[in-house]
C-alpha cells in the first residue's frame, strides 16, 4: 500500500474527491468533471483519487490517458476505452455499452474510470463518455472522474474548476521543490510571480535553475526558462482555431504590453489593429464579442478585453515565432499616438539594443506616469541599452535604468519585482541609487539597524552627483533608527542633511527635531511649528508636519495633517507610501482618544501593507490596533493585535511597535483587574535599563505603570529609591515639553495616586478640572474611576458614588466595555443599584451571589491568590477569605479548581 500523492492548497478538490470514493465504496456510482487549464494539477488530482481508491482495496482502476502521439489532435476516446479495459467478447456499441463495459470490467466491485486529457477526445467520444456518466448513481457502483482543459461536451455533470494556488500554498510548493535548500528570498519572489499559481509551471521552472541560482550566488536568467511545456500546452488549446483568429489573439496578446497588470486592452484598439492585419470584420466581431469564436480565450469588459487566462497571453507570445510577435507590436506602435504607450511597443518590437529608443523610453518615465508604468519604461529602457564600459558611466547606463525601474516598483508597492530588477542591474559596489533602494526595501521588510546602516552608506555615494536621492535615503536612515528606538541614530541621519534654502520645510523639520531631543525645547518648537503651518502638499513633508505635530502634542494637527498626507497619497498613486501614511494617521487619532478612527485607519493601513509587502508597517499597525482594543474591545482582541505585533518586532528591531503592543497589554490588563501583570509589563519599559521603553513613546505609558503600580502595592509613595516616585518625576519633566491637552491631567491623577490621604482629594480634583478643559471622554472616566475607588476604599461610599457612576457614563459613551465592567463593579461595590452584564457563561453560577462575592469569584476562578484578590479589590484578605467560603458554600464547590472549573477559568 502507498499514500495518496501530497497535493498544496486543494483542500476543496480533495473533499470533493474523497466524498465521491465514499460513495463509491458503499455501492453508489457518480461523475466529477475536473476543468482546469494545463499545469493547474488535473493529472496530479486523478492520480491522488487512483491511489486513493486503490488504497480503500475496494475495486479496479480504468485508468485513460492520451499517448503521447495524440496530445494534441482529436483522438477516439471510446478506442482508448476498450484497449484500457482489455480484449472482450464482441465491442459495445458506443453510446448504449459503455455502461455494459464499466460494469464487466468492474466484475461487481466498484470501478473508478479515470479519464485525463478529455477535451482531446472526438465530440462522438465526449458525447457517450457524459452520456454514461449522467446515468450514474445509486445502486451503480461505478465512479467517472473527468479531467479536461475544458469543459465542452460534459454540461450537466458535476465540476470543480481548480483556479491558481493562493501564496501560502505556492511558498509550500516551493519549499517541497527546493528541499532542504531553500532558495534566496528574491530568487523565490521572482519564481513565485512567474508561475502565478500554476503548479507545473512552478515546477518546471524551479527545476531548470542551478543550485547556485537557486541560492542567489549566480544571477538568474531571463527570461527564466522551464515554462516552455506548460506555455506551450496553453497555446495549443487555441491552435485549432482559423488563422484569422490566431492573429488576432496575437494582438490582443501584444496590446496588453503597455497596460497595467489586470486591466486588459483597449478594445478599440485590438479592432483598429485587426483591420489593419486584414483580419476579416466577421472573425473579429465574432472573436471579440462572444467567447465561442476565441474557444474561450477572450472575454470582453465594457471597451476592455481580458484573457480568461493571464497565462493564456503569456503563452501566445512565447509560441509566435519572433518576426511575427514583433511585427504585432510594432503595428500597435504605429496605431498609438506619441508617448509611452507607443514607446512600449516599439521596445517590444525591437530586435536588439536601442540606445534611442532606450533613452526616449527613460525620459518618458516622468510625472504623471504613475509609478508601474513609469518602473515599466525604465525596465524596457534598461534592456534595450547597450553594454558600455565602465568609464562612459560610473555605473553603468543599463544598471542605472534598473536601478531606477527598481526604485518605482517600490514606490507602486511591488517589492518583489523591485528586487529582481536589482538583481538583474548587478551594479558595481559605488551604485549608491541600488543601494538606497534595497535600503527602502529594508526599512519596509528587514532589520531596521541594517536598513539604518545601508542608507546611510547609500546617502554618501550619492551625494557628490545626487543631492536629492542622498536626502531621501538620509530621511530613510532617520526613520529606521526611529523605528529601531535608536535617538543618537535618528539625530545622526538628520544632522547629515545638507541645508536647502529650496526646502524649508525639510530644513525646520530637521533643525526642530534636533533641537527637541537635544534638549531645547522652546527653539524646537518653534520649527516644528513652522512645519505644521507650511500649506505643503507633497505627501513627504504632509508626513513630517503629522511628525511634527506628535511630537508637539498639538494631535488635533497631527490627525489633520494625516488625512492631508493620505489624500496626497491616493493623488499620487505611490502604493508603497499609503500603508505608513495609514499607520501614522491612526496612531495620531488614538493618541487624540478618537479609538474607533484609528481602528478603521489601522485596519486599511494593515491591507494596504499586506498587499505592499511592508510588513514592518504592518507590525506598528498590530500595535495601534492593540491599542485601540485594550480601550474597546478587550483582553482577547488586544492580545492577538498585541502578539502579531511582537511577533513582527523582534525579529526587525522594532522597538516603537513593542512599546506600543506591551502598553497595550499592560492597559488590558488594568481594565481586566489584573494590576501586578500591567506593573510587571511595563516595568522595563519605564525604567532605566536594557529593556527600556522607545525614546519618544515610553511616557505615554507612564500613568498606567502609576495606577499598576499603586493598585498592586508596588509603589513607596515617595521615598527617594522608588521607582514609580522617579517615573513621574521624569513624566512631569515632559510634561514641560509638549502641548497635549491630557498630559497635564495625567500627571495630576499620577500624584493623587501618590499623595498622602490628605492630598489625594485635592490632586484628583485638579486632575479633573484639567480634563474639563481638555476634553477627551476615556481619560476623563478613568481619573473619576480611580478617584470614586479612592473614595470607596475610605468607607465615604455615598460620595465615591458620583464620580464612579460618571466613569460608567464615560466609558460606555467612548465604547470602552471591559474599562465600563470594573466602574459597574466599583459602583456596585459602593452600594449603588447597577445592571452589568456577566462574563459568558458566568453569569447562571453566579446568579446567587452578591456583587462582591462575584467579583471575588471571577478573581479566583483566574487563578488569582486572597492577596492578589484584595489588592485588586481594595479590601482585606480576612474580607476575601469571608467572602470566598460563603462562595464555596453557595456554588457547592469545595476547591478552588472546581470554582474555575464552573465558571470555565473565568472566561
Amino acid at each position: 500500500m502507498h499514500s495518496p500523492l501530497r497535493l498544496y492548497g486543494r483542500s476543496g478538490e480533495l473533499a470533493a474527491l474523497d466524498a465521491l470514493l465514499t460513495r463509491l465504496q458503499g455501492g453508489d456510482g457518480g461523475a466529477l468533471v475536473l476543468t482546469a487549464p494545463p499545469g493547474s494539477g488535473r493529472t496530479a488530482l486523478l492520480a491522488h483519487a487512483v491511489a486513493a481508491h486503490r488504497e480503500r482495496g475496494t475495486g479496479p482502476v480504468l485508468h485513460v490517458v492520451a499517448a503521447p502521439g495524440e496530445r494534441w489532435v482529436p483522438y477516439s476516446g471510446l478506442r482508448a476505452l476498450l484497449s484500457a479495459a482489455g480484449p472482450a467478447p464482441g465491442e459495445p456499441a458506443p453510446r448504449d455499452g459503455l455502461l455494459a463495459l464499466f460494469r464487466r470490467t468492474g466484475g461487481g466491485r466498484p470501478l473508478l474510470v479515470c479519464v485525463d486529457d478529455a477535451h482531446l477526445w472526438d465530440p462522438d467520444s465526449r458525447a457517450a463518455l457524459a452520456l454514461t456518466a449522467r446515468r450514474l448513481g445509486p445502486g451503480t457502483p461505478v465512479a467517472v472522474l473527468i479531467a479536461t482543459g475544458d469543459g465542452t461536451g460534459f454540461a450537466g455533470l458535476p465540476a470543480l474548476r481548480p483556479g491558481p494556488l493562493d501564496d501560502e500554498a505556492a511558498a509550500a510548493l516551493l519549499d517541497r521543490l527546493t528541499g532542504a535548500d531553500p532558495a534566496d528570498p528574491v530568487v523565490r519572489g521572482e519564481l513565485l510571480r512567474e508561475a502565478a499559481g500554476n503548479p507545473g509551471l512552478l515546477t518546471g521552472l524551479t527545476a531548470r535553475l542551478t543550485p547556485g541560482q537557486l541560492a542567489g550566488r549566480t544571477p538568474l536568467p531571463h527570461p527564466l526558462p522551464g515554462g516552455e511545456e506548460v506555455l506551450a500546452a496553453h497555446a495549443d488549446r487555441v491552435g485549432h482555431l482559423p488563422a484569422a483568429t490566431r492573429t488576432l489573439l496575437l494582438i490582443a496578446a501584444a496590446a496588453h504590453a503597455h497596460e497595467p497588470e489586470g486591466a486588459g486592452a483597449d478594445l478599440a484598439l485590438v479592432r483598429r489593429a485587426a483591420a489593419s492585419a486584414a483580419v476579416p470584420p466577421a472573425a473579429s466581431d465574432l472573436a471579440l464579442d462572444g467567447p465561442g469564436g476565441t474557444a474561450g480565450a477572450l472575454q470582453r469588459a465594457g471597451d476592455r478585453v481580458h484573457f480568461r487566462e493571464p497565462l493564456m497571453r503569456r503563452a501566445l507570445l512565447h509560441r509566435a515565432p519572433p518576426d511575427r510577435r514583433r511585427a504585432a507590436h510594432a503595428l500597435l506602435a504605429g496605431l498609438l499616438g506619441p508617448g509611452f504607450a507607443a514607446l512600449v511597443q516599439r521596445a517590444c518590437a525591437s530586435p536588439g539594443p536601442d540606445a534611442a529608443l532606450a533613452a526616449a523610453l527613460e525620459a518618458a518615465a516622468a510625472p504623471p506616469l504613475p509609478h508601474a508604468d513609469r518602473a515599466t519604461a525604465l525596465a524596457h529602457a534598461a534592456a534595450l541599452t547597450p553594454d558600455e564600459p565602465r568609464p562612459i558611466h560610473p555605473t553603468g547606463r543599463r544598471s542605472a535604468r534598473f536601478a531606477a525601474a527598481a526604485e518605482q516598483h517600490r514606490l507602486a508597492g511591488e517589492p518583489g519585482r523591485a528586487r529582481a530588477l536589482l538583481a538583474r542591474a548587478a551594479p558595481a559596489p559605488g551604485h549608491g541609487a541600488a543601494l538606497r533602494t534595497r535600503g527602502l526595501l529594508a526599512l519596509a521588510d528587514g532589520p531596521a539597524p541594517d536598513a539604518h546602516e545601508t542608507l546611510l552608506t547609500a546617502a554618501a555615494l550619492l551625494a557628490p552627483h545626487d543631492p536629492g536621492g542622498a536626502r531621501d535615503a538620509l530621511l530613510g536612515a532617520a526613520e529606521a533608527a526611529w523605528a529601531a528606538g535608536d535617538a543618537l541614530g535618528y539625530l545622526d541621519a538628520l544632522t547629515r542633511i545638507p541645508t536647502d534654502a529650496a526646502d524649508r520645510d525639510l530644513a525646520h523639520y530637521r533643525d526642530g527635531m534636533c533641537a527637541v531631543l537635544r534638549g531645547r525645547i522652546g527653539a524646537g518648537h518653534l520649527l516644528l511649528r513652522r512645519c505644521l503651518d507650511s500649506g505643503a502638499r507633497d505627501p513627504g513633508a504632509l508626513s513630517r508636519a503629522g511628525a511634527a505635530g506628535l511630537v508637539l502634542g498639538d494631535l488635533d494637527a497631527a490627525c489633520r495633517a494625516g488625512v492631508r498626507a493620505l489624500a496626497a497619497v491616493h493623488a499620487s498613486g505611490a502604493g508603497a507610501l499609503l500603508p505608513p501614511v495609514l499607520e501614522q494617521l491612526a496612531y495620531a487619532e488614538l493618541r487624540a482618544g478618537r479609538h474607533a478612527r484609528a481602528r478603521a485607519h489601522a485596519l486599511d493601513g494593515l491591507r494596504a501593507a499586506r498587499r505592499a509587502g511592508r510588513p514592518n508597517t504592518a507590525a506598528h499597525l498590530h500595535a495601534v490596533l492593540a491599542l485601540a482594543a485594550s480601550v474597546e474591545s478587550g483582553a482577547r482582541e488586544c492580545a492577538a493585535h498585541a502578539g502579531a505585533a511582537l511577533a513582527g518586532a523582534a525579529p526587525h528591531g522594532l522597538v516603537q511597535a513593542e512599546t506600543l503592543a506591551t502598553w497595550a497589554l499592560a492597559r488590558a490588563d488594568l481594565a481586566a483587574g489584573r494590576p501586578a501583570e500591567a506593573a510587571a509589563r511595563l516595568d522595563p519599559l519605564v525604567r532605566p535599563g536594557p529593556r527600556r521603553g522607545h525614546f519618544a513613546t515610553r511616557m505615554l505609558a507612564v500613568p498606567c505603570y502609576v495606577e499598576a503600580s499603586v493598585l498592586a502595592g508596588r509603589a513607596a509613595r515617595g521615598g527617594e529609591a522608588d521607582p514609580v516616585a522617579g517615573a513621574v518625576a521624569e513624566f512631569a519633566v515632559w510634561a514641560t515639553r509638549t502641548t497635549d491637552p491630557q498630559v497635564p491631567a495625567q500627571l495630576a491623577r499620577c500624584r493623587a495616586l501618590l499623595a498622602p490621604e490628605s492630598e489625594a482629594a485635592g490632586r484628583y480634583a485638579e486632575a479633573l478640572a484639567h480634563h474639563d478643559r481638555a476634553g477627551g471622554d476615556f481619560e476623563q472616566a478613568r481619573t473619576r474611576l480611580l478617584f470614586g475607588s479612592w473614595l470607596r476604599r475610605r468607607r465615604r461610599t455615598r460620595e465615591a458614588r458620583e464620580p464612579l457612576r460618571d466613569a460608567l457614563v464615560g466609558f460606555e459613551r467612548c465604547g470602552a466595555p471591559a474599562w465600563a465592567a470594573r466602574a459597574s463593579g466599583e459602583l456596585r461595590a459602593a452600594g449603588a443599584a447597577v445592571e452589568a452584564p456577566e462574563p459568558a457563561g458566568a453569569a447562571a453560577p453566579l446568579a446567587g451571589l452578591t456583587p462582591q462575592q462575584a467579583r471575588i469569584a471571577r478573581c479566583v476562578a483566574e487563578g488569582a491568590t486572597n492577596r492578589e484578590v484584595a489588592r485588586r479589590l481594595s479590601v482585606s484578605t480576612r474580607t476575601v477569605d469571608h467572602h470566598l467560603r460563603n462562595v464555596f458554600a453557595a456554588l457547592g464547590v469545595r476547591s478552588r479548581t472546581e470554582l474555575a472549573g464552573l465558571l470555565g477559568n473565568g472566561r
